[in-house]
């Protein structure tokens, strides 16, 4: 147990440490988001908080190495990986990049996460999945960081739900160390963002869950569709409102505020509520998925559906009253 508290206290302290020295980083380079209409803050706020969360993780991630031996050549990948994705991300915070230098790095990380699931389970299809999990994720937290702790919260919650998989061994550790990071960085973005996670941060915290769901999809195969209950309310949230963007011809991939969260938000006049019921519904997924794991019955496979049928009802209905109202 010191053992356990020494490694929560590591991320927590070298997180929110990093945090403070990362806004005075960012006041200083003037690296600031500011409001606008393709925004959902009202003041000039930091960016790139998330690069303390980053170095907390791969602090960890090397002490993890040290102490098992037999992890460190996945653990290194791991590492490399992150260090790929929030090193393009940290470069968009000071200079905006085009897509594609952004997706081709993240492909890159993406492949290597690939081909060590493919080492692992020696299932072409299952490497296929990784690939495709590794740039969903991290485009959909970046997709979803938009107003004040929604996406450090659901990265938070996921991460201790993932630690807490049974069979996850030392990826239980990087999953607590996440969390604890991330429980470093919170009081800096919510419930007033005195700074934001950027690019750097978004894109690290959508890796680095990939990472831990896919972990845990090695020992709990054919439980695949429990694992993205934690991630559910972004992945629909996400999913369907980048469908109606594509079907309505609209420039996709460019800044908009047309999230379910982003519209909820507006229409209460601020940011706290929507994150505390996206909080709630993810940490309902959260037991959902533990139950299942450790209870395996044929029902909770229709409960599992029957959730994620629920979250695209709710996210077409708050869509449908979130233009109502504006038409009223």
């Amino acid at each position: 147990m010191p053992v356990f508290l020494s490694w929560m206290l590591l991320h927590f302290v070298v997180a929110a440490a990093g945090t403070w020295l990362a806004i005075r980083y960012a006041l200083r380079r003037k690296l600031l988001d500011q409001p606008g209409e393709r925004r959902s803050h009202a003041t000039a706020t930091p960016r790139g908080g998330g690069i303390a969360i980053v170095v907390a993780v791969l602090l960890g991630i090397a002490w993890l190495a040290v102490r098992q031996p037999g992890q460190v050549w996945p653990l290194a990948s791991c590492a490399l990986g992150l260090i790929l994705v929030a090193g393009i991300g940290w470069v968009d915070d000071h200079v905006a990049l085009p897509a594609w230098p952004r997706l081709l790095v993240q492909a890159l990380a993406a492949s290597m996460v690939a081909w060590a699931v493919h080492r692992a389970t020696a299932v072409m299809p299952d490497a296929l999945f990784a690939f495709a999990l590794v740039m969903v994720m991290v485009n959909v937290w970046n997709f979803m960081d938009g107003i004040d702790g929604l996406a450090a919260s659901q990265a938070a919650i996921a991460a201790a739900g993932l630690a807490l998989v049974p069979g996850a061994g030392p990826w239980a550790w990087l999953a607590a160390g996440l969390f604890a990071a991330i429980a470093g960085f919170l009081p800096f973005n919510f419930p007033k963002a005195r700074v934001f996670l950027g690019d750097v941060g978004s894109g690290a915290l959508g890796y680095l869950l990939a990472l831990l769901i896919l972990a845990a999809f090695i020992g709990h195969r054919s439980q695949w569709p429990f694992l993205l209950l934690p991630a559910s309310v972004f992945l629909i949230d996400a999913g369907f409102t980048l469908a109606m963007r594509m079907l309505h011809r609209e420039r996709w991939w460019e800044p908009h505020v047309q999230h379910a969260y982003q519209s909820w938000s507006r229409r209460l006049g601020g940011h706290v509520p929507v994150t505390m019921a996206y909080a709630v519904s993810s940490l309902l997924a959260v037991v959902l998925m533990l139950f299942a794991l450790r209870s395996p019955q044929p029902l909770l496979d229709w409960v599992c559906w029957a959730w994620y049928g629920a979250l695209v009802l709710a996210w077409a209905r708050l869509r449908r009253d979130v233009r109502l109202s504006k038409e009223a």
